[in-house]
C-alpha cells in the first residue's frame, strides 16, 4: 500500500500514489487515440504491467489515464485495502448482524446498514469539476481524447463515463457505467442495455413525453469509479455505497444546467438531456465479449454544457477478449460481494468468475454438500440471485476444491460427471451483449454437478477415495528436499 492518505481525494491523487509506488508509467511520446493507444495498453495489460498516463495524445487536449484497475492488487489499492477480500470481510462482519432472509432481506439489510454505518453524500457549493465552463455552441466533445479501440468500431467511444439519471416520478438517482459513442461534437449515443436502471428511467420519461436529464462524470476518484459499475440492487444508492467504501462522505455539486448532482472532484462533467422517442444507430463496438456488438438504435444525449478542471485528466478503459483491464474490476466485485452472496445462499463456500468467461458467462461454486441434489438446488438459487441470473454456465464442486485453481476445477468437472445425470439445462435471461444466444436477451444455460455423488442420488457403486499422499511422507520429503539435489 502507498503511504498516501486514503481515500484518494480525486483521480490525480490516486495517479500520484501509483507513481510513488512505481506502478504507473508516463508516456510522453505522441500517441494516437485511434487504435495505437489501445494496442499499447493491451500489450501492457497482458504483461500485468503498470497503469499508464499518455501525456500527449494526438487527438483531444488532455492526457489519458488508463489501466488504473488492471490487476486485483491495483484495484485493492484504489479501494483502500491490502487485498480485495478485506473489503468483503468488512461488509460481511456488518451485514451478518442484520440476519436478513432471502434476497429481499439482504437488500433491506444492506440499505439499513448503509444508513447506519456509512456517510451520505455531502453537497458543496463550488467544485473543481466546474473550474472551466463551456455552454451551448462552446461545447466541443472533440476536446476529449476518446478512443477508437478496434478497427471495426463505429467511431470514437468514451468508455468510462459515469452516467447519472433520476427516476422521473420517484426522484431515485442512478449511477451507471455505460459506453458512450460520440456521434458528433455535441451528441452521444447512450448504450443503455435492457436490464439497466437508466433504461427504466428513460422508459418512464418517454411514457410521460418528457426529456430525461443526464449528467456524465469522467475521471472521478477511484472509489466512485468502481461503485458506478458495482452490481447493487436498484434500492441502494451508489454514492452511499461509495461513502461506505471510502469511510467518508463523497462531495457532490449541483449541475449548472440539469437537476442532477455529480462528484465535485471529477475531472470532466457533461450535462444534457435525451429527447423522448429519439434514437440513433449505435455501434459496432469491440466489447468485453471479444466480438463486435451489432449496430442497434439507442437514445441520444444532447450535451448542453461541459465543465472541467483547469488541467483535466481523461480516464478510459480498453475492452475486448481477455485479458483486459476489467479483470481487476470483475475480481473486486467477486470478492467484495461474496459475503452477501453467502447470506443469500448459505450453501456457498466460495465462488470464482474466471476471466476467460468474461465473468458473467461462467461461475464456479464450491459447496459443503449435505444431501442429494444439493448442487442442483444451489444452481437454481444462483440463477435467481440478482445479476447472477445472467450466468450461462455453473460448475458446482465440493468444498475441498479450490475454485480459483482452474486445473483442479477442470479435473473435477471432467472426471466427476455423468452427463446423463449431472447436467442441468434450462433457459433464461442472458447479457444484452451475448452474441451466442439464438434469441437476443435470453438463451440456454447449463449447470454441471461436479460434486461427489451420493447413494440418494442413485449412485450405488460407492464413490472412490481420491489418491493422496500421507502427511508424514510429505513432511519427510519436505525436510530432506535439499538432499535430493533437485
Amino acid at each position: 500500500m502507498s503511504a498516501a492518505k486514503f481515500p484518494y481525494a480525486d483521480l490525480g491523487e490516486f495517479i500520484s500514489a501509483l507513481e510513488r509506488d512505481g506502478d504507473l508509467k508516463r508516456i510522453s511520446a505522441p500517441v494516437d487515440p485511434t487504435l495505437e493507444l489501445s494496442e499499447i495498453t493491451q500489450r501492457v495489460v497482458r504483461e500485468n504491467g503498470p497503469a499508464l498516463l499518455f501525456e500527449n495524445p494526438t487527438r483531444g487536449d488532455m492526457p489519458v489515464a488508463i489501466n488504473l484497475f488492471g490487476t486485483p492488487e491495483r484495484t485493492a489499492k484504489a479501494l483502500g485495502a491490502a487485498k480485495l477480500d478485506d473489503i468483503g470481510a468488512r461488509i460481511g462482519e456488518l451485514v451478518k448482524l442484520e440476519l436478513p432472509i432471502g434476497f429481499a432481506g439482504i437488500r433491506e439489510g444492506l440499505g439499513k446498514l448503509m444508513q447506519l454505518k456509512s456517510v451520505p453524500p455531502k453537497k458543496v457549493k463550488s467544485a473543481p469539476c466546474q473550474e472551466v465552463v463551456y455552454r451551448g455552441d462552446k461545447v466541443d466533445l472533440n476536446r476529449l481524447p476518446g478512443l477508437q479501440t478496434w478497427p471495426g468500431d463505429g467511431g470514437i467511444f468514451h468508455n468510462f463515463g459515469l452516467t447519472h439519471t433520476k427516476h422521473p416520478e420517484t426522484g431515485k438517482r442512478n449511477l451507471g457505467l455505460y459506453r458512450l459513442q460520440q456521434h458528433d461534437s455535441r451528441t452521444l449515443g447512450m448504450h443503455w442495455q435492457i436490464h439497466k436502471d437508466s433504461t427504466a428511467h428513460h422508459a418512464v420519461a418517454e411514457r410521460r413525453g418528457e426529456r430525461l436529464p443526464v449528467a456524465i462524470a469522467i475521471g472521478a476518484d477511484p472509489v466512485v469509479a468502481y461503485s458506478a459499475g458495482a452490481p447493487l440492487p436498484a434500492e441502494i444508492d451508489e454514492y452511499l455505497f461509495a461513502g461506505f467504501l471510502r469511510g467518508e462522505r463523497v462531495e457532490m455539486v449541483d449541475c449548472l444546467t440539469v437537476p442532477l448532482q455529480v462528484p465535485a472532484n471529477a475531472q470532466i462533467i457533461l450535462e444534457g438531456y435525451i429527447e423522448p422517442g429519439e434514437r440513433k444507430p449505435e455501434g459496432p463496438f469491440g466489447d468485453h465479449t471479444g466480438f463486435y456488438t451489432p449496430v442497434e438504435p439507442f437514445p441520444v444525449m444532447h450535451v448542453e454544457c461541459m465543465t472541467t478542471r483547469k488541467n483535466p485528466i481523461y480516464h478510459s478503459i480498453v475492452t475486448s477478449k481477455p485479458p483486459q483491464e476489467d479483470y481487476g474490476l470483475g475480481k473486486a466485485t467477486e470478492r467484495i460481494f461474496l459475503p452477501l452472496l453467502k447470506l443469500l445462499i448459505p450453501d456457498i463456500v466460495d465462488y470464482n468468475m474466471p476471466e476467460p468467461g468474461v465473468f458473467h458467462n461462467c461461475l464456479i461454486v464450491s459447496i459443503a454438500k449435505r444431501y442429494p441434489k444439493h448442487a442442483q438446488k444451489v444452481m437454481s438459487a444462483v440463477w435467481g440471485a440478482h445479476m447472477l441470473g445472467m450466468a450461462k454456465l455453473l460448475v458446482i464442486v465440493d468444498e475441498d476444491c479450490d475454485v480459483h485453481d482452474l486445473n483442479e476445477v477442470a479435473w473435477r468437472a471432467l472426471g466427476n460427471v455423468d452427463y446423463s445425470h449431472d447436467l442441468v439445462v434450462n433457459s433464461g435471461p442472458v447479457d444484452h451483449l451475448d452474441h451466442a444466444s439464438y434469441q437476443q436477451f435470453w438463451g440456454g444455460k447449463a449447470g454441471i454437478d461436479a460434486t461427489r455423488k451420493l447413494p440418494g442420488e442413485g449412485y450405488t457403486r460407492g464413490w472412490p477415495d481420491e489418491a493422496t499422499m500421507t502427511a508424514a511422507v510429505k513432511a519427510t520429503v519436505d525436510s530432506r528436499w535439499r538432499e535430493y539435489g533437485l
